[in-house]
């Protein structure tokens, strides 16, 4: 029933991916919201159908056989609020990742300032950054506008002008985008997003008057020393649904549906980790989201309910696959594969999939080289990523992964890997995390749409973190230090609640684990050697903690960090063959 805390009790979310469309209802059962179930087909944005709403109704009749429910009214609509005779849903949700990156033009006055945070505000969405205007240029106007009319991009993000900063200078750069907006079509003219001086937000308006649709956000660099990005996003999620509603089918008919909520999904995704990331402020450490999907990687950072969004839709397992190739070797990809697959073979798979992008592996080899692809796409999103995470974050060195408790993966690349033990050894490669963490699963891939439903039920969110939808894989211990490969670098015993103990060595360059099953608790005594940091306060030091169980128990990697892989294929490979079987994998 609802009350206070629940305002509404059916709810649908909707997540139209590149590949598939699913489906999905949330019930409260017994006061709890409960997922009830999903449907899932393929998604229909492409030819022959051509309508992504095609596939969002099959995806529906899907659920309703599943649940027995019915949700479509007599117009053929999703009957939104329920009907007396319980037709249809009391609220619903969708998220979209399907579609190309929207092309952008980023303006700011100074390159490294203004210009970076208007860059940096871009790819907080599914977006690809086609040029830049800044006074350092020193183009002419007419050289912006050519540059412009060639481009034709799909959104302008202006940036520039601290609070109370310049405003000439500002208004000087817009010329040529006025001029391109009033030479182009209407139907052709791209959304512009404003995002700096706030005292300017009139002359803007007043400048761009009848020529452009304009929005205006928060300035992203109100000081020099300060990028705010955080403030913009809910802007740039809006001029991101009105740009897909223009360039596919369906779109506006599913955001009528979400009262014009539609939600760009790695935003989604996002507003989950900030959210999760304030329920773990106590520990001091951040929350790590990993998202490998078709379109996109998206590295979702949250610290004590700060978000750091990055989205990579040129390390996306699907049609953009090739484009990896354009920031990494084939030998990267090569170096994360327990089997000899000769690099034309590779590259033959990475052209493939990205003209088939929904195909499955069809062997042993090909599941290998999909979980390598995501390995080096998580390697370079990580990487990337942290470049823009707050510089006085605890960590051991400055090209080392902060602490994070806990880090959370989705996608189907590790949702539906066959062993449980490829998603961790996978995700322990790309990341290399350090100290101590829990590592999770989305299981069923809902943190997109729980970030998603949060702004219709906030206890949805709330209530279906745990265990029903999140798996803990594992809690990984990762030593940080150097050693002759072989020498014993650790010492731990595991006391369970039952007053047995197990006791382990673990040797430099290994992969070591200790059983605990999921929903156990026990303490873990560390004991390091050779001055190494396992995350209790610095080089040496050991200590206890309470451990939770997971999938995989305690696993302890001992491989060294950054993980420095041996130079002879073989013995990588042997290596690697011995790191999953180690994780039952």
């Amino acid at each position: 029933m609802p009350n206070s805390l629940i305002d509404v009790d059916l709810i649908l979310a909707l997540d139209i991916g590149t590949i598939t469309t699913r489906a999905i209802l949330f019930d409260v059962v017994e006061g709890r919201y409960r997922f009830l179930g999903a449907g899932s087909v393929p998604t229909t944005a492409g030819a022959p159908v051509g309508d992504v709403s095609e596939g969002v109704r099959l995806a529906i009749d899907q659920l309703q056989n599943i649940t027995g429910r019915n949700l479509i009214g007599s117009d053929g609509q999703v009957a939104i609020p329920a009907l007396p005779d319980g037709t249809g849903v009391d609220g619903c949700v969708a998220t979209v990742s399907v579609g190309p990156p929207l092309k952008v033009v980023a303006i700011g006055l100074l390159e490294d300032v203004s210009a970076q945070s208007a860059r940096a505000l871009a790819t907080t969405t599914y977006a690809e950054v086609i040029e830049t205007f800044s006074l350092n240029d020193k183009r002419e106007t007419a050289n912006r506008l050519d540059t412009l009319l060639k481009l034709r991009p799909d959104l302008i993000v202006v940036a520039g002008g601290v609070e109370g900063g310049a405003s000439e200078s500002v208004i000087d750069l817009l010329e040529a985008v006025g001029l391109a907006c009033y030479v182009l079509p209407k139907e052709q003219r791209p959304e512009v997003l404003f995002a700096g001086n706030s005292s300017l937000v009139n002359a803007v308006k007043d400048y761009l008057s009848g020529l452009v649709s304009l929005h205006i956000a928060p300035n992203v660099r109100p000081s020099l020393d300060i990028e705010q990005l955080t403030p913009s996003q809910p802007a740039l999620s809006q001029v991101f649904r009105l740009v897909r509603s223009r360039q596919m089918r369906g779109i506006a008919e599913i955001d009528h549906w979400t009262d014009n909520h539609l939600t760009p999904t790695a935003t989604a995704f996002g507003r989950t980790i900030r959210f999760i990331s304030k329920e773990y402020a106590r520990t001091h450490k951040g929350v790590l989201g990993i998202d490998v999907g078709a379109s996109a990687t998206t590295v979702a950072a949250g610290f004590a309910g700060d978000l750091v969004l990055s989205i990579y839709p040129q390390l996306g397992l699907g049609e953009n696959l090739p484009n990896m190739l354009r920031q990494c070797k084939l030998e990267d990809i090569q170096r994360w594969l327990a089997f000899e697959i000769p690099d034309k073979e590779l590259q033959d798979y990475i052209f493939n999939k990205s003209t088939h992008p929904g195909s499955l592996p069809a062997g042993f080899e090909e599941l290998a080289i999909e979980q390598a692809l995501a390995c080096q796409a998580v390697y370079l999103a990580s990487r990337q990523a942290m470049k823009n995470y707050p510089a006085d974050l605890p960590r051991p060195g400055p090209d080392f992964l902060p602490a994070f408790e806990p880090i959370i993966a989705t996608g189907s690349v590790f949702t539906r890997a066959p062993l449980r033990g490829q998603a961790l050894l996978t995700l322990l490669n790309a990341l290399q995390p350090t100290g101590i963490t829990t590592l999770a699963l989305d299981r069923n891939n809902l943190a997109a749409v729980l970030g998603a439903a949060a702004a219709v039920a906030p206890m949805l969110t709330i209530q279906s973190l745990d265990s029903t939808n999140f798996i803990n894989l594992c809690t990984v211990i990762s030593l940080v230090g150097q050693a002759p490969f072989g020498a014993p670098v650790l010492r731990a015993r595991l006391v369970y609640e039952d007053g047995h103990e197990a006791n382990l060595v673990v040797k430099y360059g290994a992969l070591d684990g200790l059983h605990l099953p999921p929903g156990q608790v026990a303490t873990l005594h560390l004991n390091p050697l050779h001055r190494f940091d396992v995350g209790l306060g610095g080089p040496g030091r050991g200590g206890s903690l309470k451990v939770m169980g997971g999938v995989l128990g305690v696993v302890i990697d001992a491989r060294g960090r950054p993980l420095r892989l041996s130079g002879d294929p073989g013995r990588r490979r042997e290596l690697h063959k011995k790191w999953l079987h180690t994780l039952g994998a």
